[in-house]
């Protein structure tokens, strides 16, 4: 079973997602779901994987699960981590540069 995380630190991340990284989920969601990808939302996470409602160019909508590239997390750095990772997976998938990271 996946760790759990504390609900103040899901509510923290994805407000972080979702208000400042719009453009980050559009992209891990056209690289791990659907290319034609117009929006994506991240909906949760937990120590398997991120979770992201994903809509497609023809309006159907989807709940996506991508796994954390490095395996398993239980740890709040390590979340932030698992995404930055799969932004850059994402960018190498889609053939785009990604930016730096702090």
């Amino acid at each position: 079973m996946a760790h759990v995380f504390d609900p103040g630190i899901v509510s923290g991340v994805l407000s972080h997602m979702n208000n400042d990284h719009a453009d980050d989920n559009l992209l891990i969601a056209r690289a791990f779901s659907s290319p034609d990808a117009i929006a994506a939302t991240m909906t949760g996470f937990d120590g398997g994987a991120g979770a992201w409602r994903v809509t497609a160019a023809s309006g159907e909508e989807e709940e996506v699960r991508v796994p954390w590239p490095g395996g398993p997390i239980s740890e709040r750095p390590e979340v932030r981590r698992e995404i930055v990772a799969l932004y850059d997976a994402a960018c190498l998938a889609l053939g785009q540069t990604p930016r730096p990271h702090a």
